[in-house]
């Protein structure tokens, strides 16, 4: 999945296990491929293969590095040396096309005021 090359340069960013409590963490590379191999495949967590680990242990690693910021860092580290070989193009284009959906093609509900529904306007009522 990853190459070495991409592996030696994602891997200073992973956090260190030392120092916490509790049993130290899996292998990161693995536990990395494992994580992008469920969004590749576009499978639920339950079904990833056995030989990534727990499918728990993945989610877990998975939650902890969104939620403190370790995707967010390789996602920047992984921009900025993209951008620096000229391989992003920054140019956007942006469309303000509007699609609107009939009323009743909506889940929510329609309020009308009351159970019976007046067929008059509001002045008048």
């Amino acid at each position: 999945m990853l190459s070495d090359a991409q592996w030696e340069f994602i891997a200073p960013l992973m956090p260190n296990s030392s120092g916490r409590s509790g049993r130290p963490f899996n292998d990161h590379r693995l536990t990395t491929e494992g994580i992008i191999y469920r969004y590749r495949a576009g499978i639920p967590w339950r079904d990833l293969p056995p030989h990534f680990g727990a499918w728990q242990s993945v989610w877990k690693r998975h939650r902890r590095y969104s939620l403190d910021g370790t995707w967010d860092r390789t996602l920047a580290a992984l921009l900025t040396r993209a951008d620096a070989a000229g391989l992003i193009n920054w140019e956007v284009s942006v469309d303000s096309t509007v699609n609107r959906a009939h009323q009743h093609g909506t889940n929510l509900p329609r309020h009308t005021g009351g159970p019976v529904e007046s067929q008059e306007s509001a002045h008048r009522a």
